[in-house]
């Protein structure tokens, strides 16, 4: 196998798309040193492991030699990306834009060398851009092209209002790889439409078009929607070692192969022996706790590992209590309080209904007891230590 062939292979790990994989093998074969641009909306402050399916790609094009672009849209993130929404986003403020940028710099380096990687604010260019430019820009597209795109099309199709300034996000990530000079554009699925609109301007600018590809959405920890901190299913890159250990012990058996296509380092050929042996009888858990001591490991360090690992082996296997748990003082106004509720306003769930569930299926405990009755009420004055599930703690006071 050839060393463009040997590239090529790993970039395809875990890929959904490459367009086209023809002109990046002939890329590659040149031995050209790529510019392999990515962007990102600062709309949240914090990366969670569903970010970094993309990041880890990056990472695999620099270990190949080539140079990343690792872009922040700070002038698109003020618009807000209408991919996927059935509603126009509320734009964000520069302020938040800003802020929530500079956590993003701080935590791409632990997966990116920052020797390879060339951080850039899509501001630069687009903050610049007079109005004669934006209409040369927007003359480039037309209304019946952007309404190909399927959010836009069903929002259409049922009378849902779309701004005319989310018909511009398309033309301005497109811009970016134009004013980027990319040769590579990576995204999730659900950016196909705008990295072909980049492909396309990248035409029209006299520009070699940048090759395409696409990676899947990782499902969150429920292993139903894509990874999301608004959904709660998400596993933070910067979360202490115990909680990221415990998530991640926490995702089924079949998403854990998922997880580990795209989130590890180990090689395909190891995985599929581990899949062999778990059809063969081995324990899934061993497995998942490889996977979770590397990314732990990864995001903080291998001694946290090992300390995450003994905590949840504590923890869980041996039903011993968290040594530090979080306590909360609610009122109960001399009358005591009944569990739901309490667990609600504990936060440790998100209503009283959900309460009542877990009660009845026996995922409740109080000082390490299991209650299956929601009729039972707390009296003022009590502390208890209250346990939902496998990992939420609370220490609780009524008064």
């Amino acid at each position: 196998m050839s060393e463009a062939d040997e590239a090529l292979r790993l970039i395809k790990r875990g890929t959904d798309e490459i367009l086209l994989e023809a002109e990046l093998k002939e890329r590659l074969k040149a031995g050209k040193r790529l510019r392999v641009k990515a962007g990102f909306d600062p709309t949240a402050p914090d990366l969670h492991l569903g970010h970094t399916v993309l990041i880890n790609k990056l990472r695999q094009f620099q270990d190949l030699g080539h140079e990343v672009l690792f872009l922040i849209g700070d002038f698109t993130g003020m618009i807000g990306d209408p991919t996927g929404k059935n509603t126009t986003r509320p734009p964000l403020s520069r302020d938040e834009v800003i802020e929530n940028a500079r956590t993003y710099e701080t935590q791409i380096y632990k997966i990116l060398d920052p020797e390879k990687t060339l951080v850039m604010f899509n501001s630069s260019w687009l903050g610049e851009m007079k109005a004669a430019d934006l209409i040369q820009l927007a003359a480039r597209h037309t209304v019946a092209r952007m309404l190909e795109r399927d959010d836009f099309n069903k929002r259409y199709k049922s009378e849902q209002s779309i701004a005319i300034h989310e018909f511009l996000y398309p033309l301005l990530q497109g811009y970016d790889s134009v004013a980027t000079k990319a040769d590579v554009e990576l995204g999730g699925t659900d950016q196909k439409f705008n990295l072909l609109v980049g492909r396309e301007l990248q035409k029209q600018y006299g520009q070699p078009s940048q090759v395409v590809i696409t990676l899947p959405l990782l499902e969150g920890t429920d292993g139903v929607n894509k990874m999301s901190k608004s959904l709660g299913n998400y596993i933070g890159i910067a979360e202490s070692p115990d909680e990221m250990f415990g998530k991640l012990m926490s995702v089924s058996d079949d998403l854990m192969w998922r997880y580990l296509e795209l989130l590890s380092s180990e090689d395909m050929r190891t995985i599929e022996q581990w899949r062999h042996d778990v059809k063969q009888g081995a324990n899934p858990r061993d497995t998942k706790v490889r996977l979770a001591m590397e990314m732990v490991a990864r995001f903080h360090s291998q001694p946290a590992a090992q300390a995450a690992y003994a905590s949840f082996v504590a923890r869980f296997q041996k039903g011993e209590m968290p040594a530090e748990i979080p306590e909360v003082e609610l009122e109960g106004h001399g009358k005591g309080m009944a569990i739901p509720r309490l667990l609600k306003e504990a936060g440790l769930t998100s209503s009283t209904s959900e309460a009542m569930r877990l009660i009845k299926q026996g995922g409740v405990r109080i000082d390490g007891e299991k209650t299956e009755d929601p009729a039972l009420e707390i009296f003022s004055g009590k502390t208890h230590v209250f346990q939902v599930g496998k990992r939420k703690f609370m220490r609780v006071r009524v008064r």
